[in-house]
């Protein structure tokens, strides 16, 4: 069975702003909403719930990316989720008082 036009109908280069939204801003908000719990938790307990937590995460966010109808819209989320993740570990906020 042939596939669906409509599907068929992306230009290259959104196809390829899905793919990088998924994987790369994907990672990053991965990553910083890791760095945001490591202001909060032991750092020791949050590098080993990241094992398992950040690949179920990045595959959502993976997801997420392709059935969204506007990238623009999803790197837009992703950027500013990665901003607000990441903002305790730039200011350097410990708030673990080593606990």
């Amino acid at each position: 069975m042939p596939a669906n036009k409509k599907y068929l109908t992306q230009s290259p280069w959104l196809r390829l702003s899905k793919i990088l939204a998924g994987s790369v801003g994907g990672y990053a908000v991965t990553i910083s909403l890791h760095l945001f719990f490591t202001a909060f938790l032991p750092k020791e307990d949050v590098i080993i719930t990241a094992c398992i937590t950040g690949y179920i995460l990045w595959a959502f966010l993976l997801l997420y990316a392709f059935i969204a109808t506007n990238v623009w819209r999803v790197w837009g989320l992703y950027l500013l989720l990665t901003l607000v993740f990441a903002l305790p570990y730039l200011l350097k906020f410990n708030f673990n008082h080593g606990y």
